[in-house]
């Protein structure tokens, strides 16, 4: 069968909406040897994608995600937008008439080049056209992707073949970050002291500027342990800017780590020293003194939070 003869029956069967091309294309274990149409063809002839298909088509992306790519689409259903609508609140007339909050959402679910299953580098950051970052785990087996604001959605078809990339079918809508490193730390109660911390020791705008930044975290009970390991107040440490911004500074490093990607080497942070990770995720910092990593990989909009049970310090 030529190509000609394939476009012409996914027209046919798009009109006659009997027939879904991603059915025919099947995922990884069962992959179709034809190409039937591009990315849009392949959504329009889908009726589970109807709702994706008048975004993309609102927010005029159509003729790039016809182009020829290649990309690669995380494509939520029907339900996942249904579900969205509820969760933000909205109706689907006002998601589709807000032309920028729609793009940046779409263009969050498509990447610049084609990643099949197989091509997944699970646990790293994966750059979207809209520029923000998600990770994809695999939990239990189950392809998950975890979003800029660290909700998950699950991957439940994967590599439906188009002739200008390949889609994934989700059944959650992404949604890119909308919080700094400073905000997401707000908005967390066992935060609380640090959030006291970087704004005593002014980086606040510092560690909500652009950078990346990969921040490990102390909780309030991790910083009630140092004050009394350190023998100070709060408010003499507190107090003492400079040394405030030495501590908390070595506890931030540049660009963006997520878990897969922390070296066996000693890492070095903004306040110029480095500590070590173990494979077991156990900092050792300059005093030989050691920090539990209890919880990774919070996603932000400049960066990656991961939490730690102990205040970490540099050399004496």
């Amino acid at each position: 069968m030529n190509r000609r003869n394939i476009l012409v029956l996914a027209s046919a069967a798009a009109a006659a909406g009997t027939t879904s091309l991603l059915a025919g294309c099947g995922g990884s274990d069962n992959p179709s040897p034809f190409v039937a149409a591009n990315i849009v063809q392949l959504a329009q002839a889908t009726p589970s994608l109807s709702i994706l298909v008048e975004a993309v088509i609102a927010a005029d992306l159509a003729a790039t995600l016809s182009g020829p790519g290649p990309f690669t689409v995380f494509a939520p259903t029907n339900d996942a937008f249904v579900a969205l609508l509820g969760e933000l609140g909205v109706t689907k007339d006002a998601l589709l008439k807000d032309k920028p909050l729609l793009t940046a959402v779409l263009t969050y679910h498509v990447l610049g080049a084609k990643v099949e299953k197989s091509g997944v580098p699970l646990g790293k950051a994966i750059t979207t056209l809209q520029k923000g970052i998600f990770k994809i785990d695999a939990p239990a087996g189950v392809l998950t992707i975890t979003d800029g604001r660290n909700r998950t959605s699950k991957i439940i078809t994967t590599d439906v073949q188009a002739s200008n990339g390949v889609v994934h079918i989700i059944d959650k809508v992404l949604l890119p970050a909308n919080k700094n490193i400073v905000q997401t730390a707000q908005a967390v109660p066992t935060f609380s002291l640090l959030v006291e911390a970087v704004v005593a020791a002014g980086l606040a705008p510092t560690l909500s500027g652009t950078g990346p930044f990969t921040v490990f975290a102390p909780t309030d009970a991790a910083f009630v342990a140092a004050l009394t390991e350190l023998g100070v107040t709060k408010a003499a440490l507190f107090g003492n800017t400079a040394l405030l911004a030495k501590i908390l500074t070595y506890h931030v490093v540049s660009g963006q780590v997520l878990k897969a990607s922390i070296p066996a080497t000693p890492i070095a942070t903004v306040q110029g020293e480095t500590f070590i990770i173990s494979p077991g995720f156990v900092i050792t910092d300059q005093r030989g003194r050691q920090a539990n990593i209890t919880a990774t990989d919070v996603l932000t909009s400049n960066g990656v939070i991961h939490i730690i049970d102990k205040v970490i310090l540099p050399k004496a």
